[in-house]
């Protein structure tokens, strides 16, 4: 058993993106390894995380801050403690403040 204060991790993470000045992030659990794998991102203001692919069923939980999903033509605003489902397409995500997710991923097998 393992326990892990997210609202630190978030803290931390957060304040490595500001210091330097983009994205940081820690896999809390799983990995590319594993199918479950869960991940604390801080993001400053104005970053992104380019569009890519889904790898499998996935959630934005939004600790801090507020973001913006966007997939082709739509686009789904999130801020602290909103749920974000993950369309199965091509996506990205924008910091619209300085902001810390919980991405989950269930990768398909």
């Amino acid at each position: 058993m393992q326990k892990v204060s997210i609202e630190a991790l978030a803290r931390q993470q957060l304040e490595r993106a500001l210091a330097g000045g983009r994205n940081a992030a820690d896999t809390v659990v799983g990995g590319h390894e594993r199918i479950l794998r869960q991940t604390v991102v801080g993001m400053t203001a104005g970053s992104e995380m380019s569009e890519h692919e889904n790898p499998g069923e996935a959630t934005i939980y939004v600790l801090k801050g507020s973001v913006r999903l966007i997939a082709g033509e739509q686009q789904w605003d999130g801020r602290t403690g909103d749920l974000l489902m993950i369309p199965d397409s091509r996506h990205s995500l924008l910091a619209l403040d300085d902001s810390a997710i919980l991405l989950t991923v269930a990768k398909r097998p």
